[in-house]
């Protein structure tokens, strides 16, 4: 008799090797970190003996399940914000939270707390893409678990680099240091095409090929991004990718939710491995993935949960069996993605996406122990059809739980026993994440109740303040005549002449002290009126006025100003305004010098709403008490001795107070 470690026998064991065998009485000899036999219990039995056997009668002997996209440590964001499009929700919320609080401690946490949450789902395999990646890792190997950590790489700062170049040194580091270790492969995972440049997504290609590990990367997540990369590039996102040669890594690329079928091509002759995330997709409301014509087209295909924030939680049994319902309900086809595929895709096809099937993903003599002992016998699983081979794959990915894992093991080792676990302390672990959900609270109140520190917090913003002179007079007629009058006096210079059309869109709040957010585009429009520019600006103002000189000149202060770099859109869901106002005008603008001091002339007609009145606009910037007297003093001048408007036609409302 040969001595083994460790003697599963009695359960039904589901090799899911490339022949799927299955053996109904089976058994798997385990020593060391590898499995040593597999087959019938009566066979291994009678060859091999161990000090530790396991009666598995009524139970499932599987792989561990193989998650091959997720962002572990936002377990710790987990339930924060919820029921948003992907844009909000990311740029809104995600990741101006995570400024404020990622750290490496935050990051070893959270990944604590998703392990536990794996094991006891099943998982034995994660594919890992976050920040301060190491201290990911050393969690990770710490719990027992194996794993592919990515280190994310963006075209703008991040919580743990102040630059690109920043990450891909940390990335080198990382790589070479767990390089070799028996369950941590490091990898590089730039975030997406559209938060890379060409140029970050090439040097993370070439990083990957260096040492001959994997790349990762977001790919067409939402239509938004296809769209987008059409309208830059002239190109679909994989054929970008593609050209820039980023497939000639190992890649997986997570989503791949709108592609069309010479991207799917594409992805199959690289050798690219689509990591399918059906939940994700659907709560962000970012479609279905054609995943059938991807099977057809021989693209390797797994599954994962994408990040506890926006799944909400790292369940493989509720993302296998999601995967193969989808994807029959949007193809009519009850026969694609049967579930043994689905199994397959959880398992070996997983492992083997991540270059990683010679080790793992499947229960073959000479593979890694990564095993689970699921429960096969429940009532929400009872009873059992023995009749077609194929029930048994019916069973674990149609009826089966996370809750009816009873055992795990990786690389020979136990990390639960009757669901309870064995390298984690699951209530420390809740008590500390209970800490940052309380800080976290409290951060996004005090965030949430200020309007400012609300645009501040997007990131890519800048913050700027500006002061400025400025008056507002109704006008008869259409004005040619009075500007005229102010272009044509002696001491008057026109520096510049432009025209625009302006889309205002004002958010205004429940608090008016808190103030007020302007969305303008700026159409700057040709002589023959042809649309030469668009520009889009943020502007965040208070109403009272700093100061009033002389009748209805004002000293006014936008406290932001900064671009507009996501779309209306997006800021109408993420202020989340009490009330929006539109006001649409055509502006004639001169850039003048009077009496040597820059200022500028605008003649406006409100367009939306209709307002019959034209209105002439003189305004200048300054920096200082002293100078705005003075610009004051000479605005109005130029209000009373040139354009001689009287008193009764002065406004000292904005537009959107006038509309």
């Amino acid at each position: 008799m040969k001595k083994v470690d460790t003697l599963l026998v009695g359960g039904m064991v589901l090799t899911m090797n490339k022949a799927l065998d299955r053996f109904p009485d089976g058994a798997v000899a385990i020593q060391g970190d590898s499995i040593a036999a597999v087959g019938p219990a009566e066979v291994i039995r009678a060859e091999y003996e161990a000090d530790e056997v396991i009666d598995c009668r009524d139970q499932f002997v599987l792989p561990g399940l193989v998650n091959t996209h997720t962002h572990m440590a936002m377990t710790l964001l987990r339930g924060m914000a919820d029921d948003l499009r992907l844009d909000v929700w990311l740029m809104g919320y995600m990741m101006p939270t995570e400024r404020e609080f990622v750290s490496p401690e935050y990051c070893r946490l959270g990944t604590q707390l998703a392990c536990a949450e794996m094991i006891r789902g099943g998982t034995t395999l994660a594919v890992d893409m976050y920040y301060y990646e190491a201290d990911v890792a050393a969690a990770i190997a710490e719990a027992g678990l194996r794993a592919v950590c990515g280190q994310t790489v963006l075209k703008f700062p991040s919580p743990d680099a102040d630059s690109y170049e920043d990450s891909l040194a940390y990335t080198r580091r990382f790589i070479e240091e767990w390089k070799d270790h028996p369950l941590i492969v490091p990898s590089v995972a730039p975030h997406a095409p559209y938060t890379c440049t060409d140029e970050i997504l090439q040097a993370c290609a070439d990083l990957a090929v260096e040492f001959d590990v994997p790349l990762q990367i977001h790919i067409s997540e939402t239509r938004l991004e296809a769209d987008e990369s059409w309208e830059k590039y002239q190109k679909r996102v994989v054929h970008r990718v593609a050209d820039l040669g980023v497939f000639r890594a190992k890649t997986i690329a997570a989503h791949c939710v709108h592609i069309d079928s010479e991207e799917i091509i594409a992805l199959a002759k690289h050798r690219v491995a689509v990591a399918h995330n059906p939940t994700s997709n659907l709560k962000l409301a970012s479609g279905i993935a054609p995943i059938k014509e991807m099977l057809e087209r021989g693209v390797r295909l797994s599954v994962g949960t994408d990040g506890p924030a926006s799944n909400n939680d790292l369940d493989m049994f509720e993302e296998m069996r999601l995967a193969a319902l989808l994807i029959k309900g949007a193809t009519y086809d009850p026969m694609v993605l049967p579930a043994k595929d689905a199994l397959l895709m959880a398992t070996r096809w997983g492992a083997e996406a991540m270059h990683l099937g010679d080790i793992t993903g499947s229960l073959d003599v000479g593979k890694r122990a990564d095993l689970i002992v699921l429960d096969r016998d429940p009532l929400h699983n009872a009873p059992k059809f023995e009749r077609d081979p194929n029930s048994a794959y019916s069973q674990v990915v149609y009826a089966s739980q996370a809750s009816d894992v009873q055992h795990v093991m990786v690389n020979g080792q136990w990390l639960m026993r009757d669901r309870s676990l064995l390298t984690l302390d699951a209530d420390q672990i809740r008590r500390e994440a209970a800490d940052y959900a309380r800080r976290i609270d409290a951060f996004l109140i005090a965030r949430e109740g200020n309007v400012l520190n609300k645009l501040v917090a997007i990131g890519g913003l800048e913050q700027e303040e500006s002061f400025e002179i400025q008056v507002k007079a109704r006008i008869n007629g259409d004005g040619e005549d009075l500007i005229r009058r102010l272009l044509d006096h002696p001491s008057v210079e026109i520096v510049r002449h432009k025209h625009y059309r302006q889309y205002d869109t004002y958010f205004l709040f429940e608090d008016e002290q808190q103030g007020r957010v302007r969305y303008r585009e700026d159409d700057l429009v040709s002589e023959d009126g042809q649309l030469v520019s668009v520009r889009t600006r943020l502007t965040y103002t208070i109403p009272e006025k700093e100061r009033e000189f002389d009748e209805a000149v004002l000293l006014s202060r936008s406290r932001f100003i900064a671009p507009a770099d996501r779309p209306l859109r997006f800021y109408r869901e993420y202020f989340q305004a009490r009330r929006e106002c539109e006001v649409q005008k055509d502006r004639l603008r001169w850039h003048i010098l009077y009496k040597g001091v820059l200022f500028y002339a605008n003649l406006d007609r409100i367009v939306e709403p209709q307002v019959e009145a034209r209105y002439i606009e003189i305004k200048s910037r300054t920096w200082s008490q002293k100078d705005a007297e003075f610009k004051a003093a000479l605005t109005t001048e130029i209000l009373n001795d040139i354009l001689a408007i009287e008193q009764a036609d002065r406004v000292r409302m904005e537009y959107v107070d006038l509309c």
